[in-house]
This record gives structure tokens, C-alpha cells and sequence, in this order.
């Protein structure tokens, strides 16, 4: 039997992959010549997206403005403003254990296929564990930030935090970033178009530095759903 073991490694976690070939058998008539045998490949299952975080438009209230984006770390939501009793929710996932933060920041600059370039003491604390971070590796379907990013500025200066892409989509709806918040590609580029420079973004997390901010998420906008609008 041939065994082979493809590692796929994708930010700080990465699906593996093994991949088994079916034993060669050999035929009674002629016990010198293999006979050809089919593939048969075994993947690890990822896990599904579960269907409350795929993007919805639902009815919202809250004080804040349009073009405002309002992050629920706590039950793993986005929300876009759009205006009056409406905004577009979207699924994230967070910081995990000790990762997490809260805050108003602005967005900064936004990028198409970013480069990412982990922190130093992120670059530190990974080789402790064993694993090597690069210094800068350039955008693209293998990398962490996914197909677009939204950089956080506080008082004009980035904070390192991002709102991005993600290549592994199966973490959506989980604790398991460095702090930065995670969007399925398709949902990032949605949001990248109607975000705009400048825009406030309220951070909902541990600590509570975000203030006092009034939301209501009152379910699914069933007309726009189905007329849009």
C-alpha cells in the first residue's frame, strides 16, 4: 500500500488532508503482474458554516448612524447600518481565549488581496509553539487575510486589528483569531464595497471600552429578503 500525507496549512490553523491509496492485489493467475486498483481518498470533514451566520438583511434598531458597522464578538455578528430599522448582519469569527478586545475605531485604509504581515510578538509567541511565521506573505487564495481587508485606526494610527477574509471559511462562528475579525470571502467583498474610509466601527467585547451602544437585531427582513431593496 502507498501512503501519502498532504499538509495544508492556512494562517495559524490548517485542515490536514490524508489521502489513501487502496492495496494493490495481485491476480492468482499471474501473481508477478499488479493488478490496477481505483483511488480512494479519505479528507477530514470541515465543518459547515452553520446557516444563522450566512449574510441576511434584518430589521435593526439603533441610535448609531448609516454606514456605521456594529461588531457582536459575543454572539459572532456584523452588522452594516444601511438606515432606518435596517442593516446587513454577517457571520464572523473572533479572538479566541484572551484575544478578545472591545472598542470604537475607524477604518484606516482598505486593500484588495492584502499581503499580511504578522506582528512580531505574534511571529515570537508562534515559533515558541513550533511554528514559523514569514515575515510578509503575499496576497492570495493561501493567504490568512483572504480576499479583502478593512484596516482599524485608532487617534490615526493602525491598531493591527482587521476586519478580513478568511480561507478557511469552516471557522466562521468561532473563538479562534489573535484578535482580528474574520469574514467568509464572499462576505468581505460585499462589505469592502459599501465600507467606506473613515467609517466608526463599535467593537463589542470583553471590557466593554466601547461604550454605551444601543442595537436591537429584530430577526430577518423577510420583504427585502425575498424583493430586496
Amino acid at each position: 500500500m502507498k501512503n501519502s500525507i498532504l499538509a495544508a496549512a492556512a494562517g495559524l490553523a490548517g485542515a490536514i488532508f490524508l489521502t489513501a491509496t487502496s492495496a494493490g492485489a495481485f491476480s492468482p493467475a499471474s501473481p508477478h503482474v499488479e493488478r490496477p486498483t481505483s483511488a480512494v481518498t479519505q479528507v477530514a470533514k470541515q465543518r459547515e458554516v452553520p446557516e444563522k451566520y450566512k449574510r441576511r438583511s434584518v430589521r435593526f434598531t439603533t441610535n448609531e448612524k448609516p454606514g456605521t458597522i456594529i461588531v457582536d464578538t459575543n454572539n459572532k455578528f456584523l452588522y452594516y447600518v444601511e438606515g432606518r430599522d435596517r442593516a446587513t448582519r454577517y457571520g464572523i469569527g473572533v479572538g479566541r481565549e484572551g484575544f478578545g478586545w472591545s472598542g470604537v475605531v475607524k477604518v484606516g485604509r482598505k486593500a484588495e488581496w492584502p499581503d499580511w504581515r504578522p506582528p512580531a510578538e505574534m511571529r515570537a509567541r508562534e515559533a515558541r509553539a513550533g511554528r514559523i511565521l514569514p515575515v510578509v506573505m503575499p496576497g492570495g487564495i493561501d493567504n490568512p487575510l483572504g480576499a479583502r481587508a478593512l484596516y482599524l485606526y485608532k487617534g490615526g494610527r493602525d491598531t493591527i486589528f482587521r476586519i478580513h477574509g478568511t480561507n478557511q471559511p469552516w471557522t466562521i462562528g468561532l473563538n479562534m483569531s489573535s484578535g482580528c475579525i474574520r469574514m467568509m470571502n464572499k462576505d468581505v467583498e460585499h462589505l469592502y464595497a459599501r465600507a467606506y474610509i473613515g467609517a466608526k466601527v463599535i467593537v463589542i467585547g470583553p471590557g466593554n471600552k466601547q461604550g454605551d451602544v444601543s442595537f436591537q437585531d429584530r430577526g430577518v427582513d423577510i420583504f427585502r429578503t425575498i424583493f430586496g431593496g
